[in-house]
């Protein structure tokens, strides 16, 4: 009771109302709060810091940034999504919110498109060296298909392409990237398609900020050719899957184009399936199937792995 009791006195005051109406509609930082409701930033700390107490709203760190998020677990946030419920649609004051809100986003959008203005040739030029996107896109749903989704973790989520194809179909969906400027543009992609069950952190794929058990798929989709040690990235994606959870590997077959290694960055230039199998399997994930969609010169492989029902150390 007194976890409930605590949440229902974070709410209870106006200014955390409106904190708690705009959080539920996507991650804020505090100087996007701070803008939208025009008090100043201790002001708008302490009752963020109040509310997070209560359990309504969660924090996470990225960077030098700090986001809020309505709360997903916990006694608070079914508190949260009732309470929000009784606030009028039409209410003045959270219509000024909510338009305030929506010039941010829009910056946010602004900010995405110039990134890819920018850097058009760049991925014009690697993509024409392999299948159409289109086409692995089209794969990889089509392999997932025959098993809800669940939980998903998008490792390495770049712009987070990955996430609004699959997110609409997840019951929730993390995001992770080591770069900020990277969650920006996604951050900014998720506002625009509305997908409010997809989140993103800043994080290390080597150690990621995840709890072991916590999700029931995940997606390494062309991010492995870029790690210093691809077998420590799917070992750690195979710690926060549950059991009968999923791992999907999208990547290059072996290749020689030493061009991607100075142009573009990539550490290695493609796996054979029996190196992807040994990491997998090291893991306690056997692969499963392999599909390859071959182009000119680069052949995208999809490899699905699986972890057992009943792997050693796993919850049942």
């Amino acid at each position: 009771m007194e976890a409930v009791l605590a949440a229902l006195r974070a709410a209870a005051e106006p200014t955390r109302l409106r904190l708690l109406s705009l959080c539920a509609q996507g991650e804020l930082s505090v100087s996007d709060l701070v803008a939208i409701l025009g008090q100043s930033q201790p002001r708008v700390s302490r009752h963020l810091k109040l509310m997070c107490e209560g359990g309504l709203l969660e924090r996470f760190r990225e960077g030098a940034w700090v986001f809020y998020r309505t709360a997903r677990s916990g006694p608070g946030a079914p508190l949260a999504e009732q309470t929000l419920r009784l606030v009028p649609s039409d209410d003045p004051q959270r219509q000024r919110d909510d338009a305030r809100l929506s010039a941010i986003k829009q910056a946010r959008a602004d900010s995405a498109a110039r990134y890819f203005a920018e850097n058009a040739a760049r991925w014009a030029e690697l993509r024409s060296l392999h299948v159409d996107d289109a086409e692995v896109e089209r794969s990889l749903t089509q392999l997932l298909s025959p098993r809800p989704l669940g939980t998903l973790l998008d490792l390495g989520t770049g712009t987070g392409r990955m996430l609004e194809l699959l997110g609409p179909k997840a019951e929730q969906a993390e995001g992770v990237d080591g770069s900020h400027e990277m969650l920006s543009i996604a951050r900014a992609k998720l506002d625009a398609a509305n997908l409010k069950q997809c989140s993103l952190r800043q994080g290390d794929l080597y150690a990621l900020p995840f709890t072991a058990d916590s999700f029931d798929s995940a997606i390494l989709h062309q991010v492995l050719h870029f790690a210093e040690s691809p077998a420590a990235v799917v070992a750690e994606a195979a710690r926060v899957l549950r059991p009968r959870g999923r791992l999907v590997i999208v990547d290059f077959a072996p290749h020689e184009l030493e061009s991607l290694r100075a142009d573009h960055n990539h550490r290695r230039l493609g796996f054979s399936d029996a190196e992807v199998s040994q990491w997998c399997a090291e893991a306690g994930l056997p692969v499963t199937s392999i599909l390859r969609l071959p182009g000119q010169p680069l052949t995208v492989n999809i490899w699905l792995a699986e972890k057992p029902a009943l792997f050693p150390g796993a919850s049942s």
